[in-house]
């Protein structure tokens, strides 16, 4: 047993400390953090805009045009790979445009493009939850439809897609690990080239750092997931 942790202590330090390898580690995080990031605020506002969309009356020709690329738009992306999508948005549309970079934004609206898709879904889904009495209760007292939707509507919705959108924010943390298949610099990637080179005998120690990495961003996204929930049902209860 002492062997084993002795063995084990070595392999640690040769993948970490040794020649000041967490920096390795350190760039792979950054990159994943800011690709996860930039994704989430773009999947956001594409959410966002979709719903609105979505939900809006469809009175107008150019809204009813505009609801028909929605679903078309939420029924291309989610019905293919987001590993498809990033090979596509990298080889093809990075050097047609002649995209001079590293990728990393590329990338990031790959992402928020494949987020957005799940995120409207979301969204439009815990608006339509919201029981229609609600609406109509606002329509009672006089209140335009917007000024029911945006101050009735609206915050039950949100509270009651919290979960949701937590779930979704941690599937795409973890999916951001797919970019080293492109080439593209993250904590998979880090791992892939300690691991490959001559520091170890195998993966399995620089894989273990990079998913304690994985799970420290994860649980510290719940933590504030759950956070945010506890302040909403406080909220109901007063």
């Amino acid at each position: 047993m002492k062997d084993f942790f002795v063995s084990t202590y070595k392999d640690f330090y040769k993948c970490f400390i040794e020649a000041g390898r967490y920096s390795m580690y350190l760039e792979g995080l950054l990159n994943t953090v800011i690709i996860a990031l930039g994704a989430c605020l773009i999947g956001t506002v594409i959410g966002i805009i979709v719903t609105g969309i979505r939900i809006a009356p469809k009175k107008l020709w150019i809204m009813r045009v505009l609801d028909g690329i929605c679903r078309l738009y939420v029924t291309i992306i989610r019905g293919t790979p987001v590993v498809l999508q990033l090979f596509i948005c990298y080889f093809v549309l990075l050097k047609s445009l002649k995209f001079v970079g590293d990728g990393l934004p590329i990338a990031a609206i790959t992402f928020g493009i494949n987020s957005g898709a799940y995120m409207a879904e979301i969204l439009r889904g815990g608006i339509t939850a919201v029981d229609y009495g609600q609406t109509e209760a606002g329509r009672a007292l006089g209140l335009p439809s917007s000024i029911t939707m945006m101050n009735i509507v609206i915050p039950q919705a949100i509270k009651n897609v919290i979960p949701a959108i937590g779930n979704e924010l941690i599937a795409l943390i973890k999916e951001t690990s797919i970019v080293s298949m492109i080439g593209m610099y993250d904590l998979t990637m880090a791992a892939k080239n300690i691991g490959s080179g001559n520091y170890m005998a195998s993966y399995i120690v620089p894989m273990s750092v990079v998913a304690l990495f994985y799970l420290g961003i994860v649980y510290l996204l719940t933590f504030c997931i759950k956070l945010i929930e506890k302040r909403l049902r406080a909220g109901d209860k007063r």
